[in-house]
């Protein structure tokens, strides 16, 4: 394995650690305000090696090339898919920007990150769940894949943990 596909590796494995720390601790944080900080440093820390990872991604892979990219996306997407497309190269552009953005939220206005919509969290994590998801289990293999399935898996145990717990506020007025 040479330096390239080391740094490439590394970086999204510890972008999927942050993300899963992140959100994970985020959706217990609802009774635990103190918790919010941790998440929040996670989150960042799993954005920063995200960016990290597109960087070597592009730096070794892909020499800085759109082209090159879409490319290689469209003949991965074709092998599992039959579909040749590279579109996807676009949904991972969007999920880059969208980290980046919820992180300087998060950062420069807390108040309102904190105040802002349910239905905008939701959206926002739902998708980069999904993207999460189809990056390590549909299109990873080998233990990126499993780790993929335990992270994905575990968040949804979270998810249902934090889920009823809030329905179980409700019903008590709490």
């Amino acid at each position: 394995m040479d330096k390239g596909d080391l740094l490439t590796r590394l970086t999204i494995w510890l972008a999927l650690c942050g993300y899963a720390a992140g959100a994970g601790t985020l959706l217990l944080a609802r009774r635990r305000p103190r918790w919010m900080a941790g998440a929040r440093l996670a989150w960042t820390l799993g954005c920063a090696f995200f960016l990290a990872h597109v960087a070597s991604a592009f730096t070794y892979f892909h020499h800085w090339s759109h082209e090159a990219a879409y490319r290689e996306t469209a003949l991965e997407t074709s092998e599992l898919t039959g579909l040749n497309w590279g579109g996807g190269i676009y949904l991972n552009y969007l999920f880059t920007l969208a980290w980046l953005a919820d992180v300087a939220w998060w950062w420069l206005a807390p108040k309102s990150y904190a105040a802002r919509s349910s239905g905008i969290t939701a959206s926002l994590h739902g998708f980069f769940f999904f993207m999460v998801f189809n990056g390590t289990v549909v299109f990873g293999d080998g233990p990126v894949r499993w780790f993929g399935v335990l992270i994905c898996g575990g968040l949804n145990v979270v998810w249902w943990h934090a889920r009823q717990g809030a329905i179980a506020s409700r019903a008590s007025g709490t």
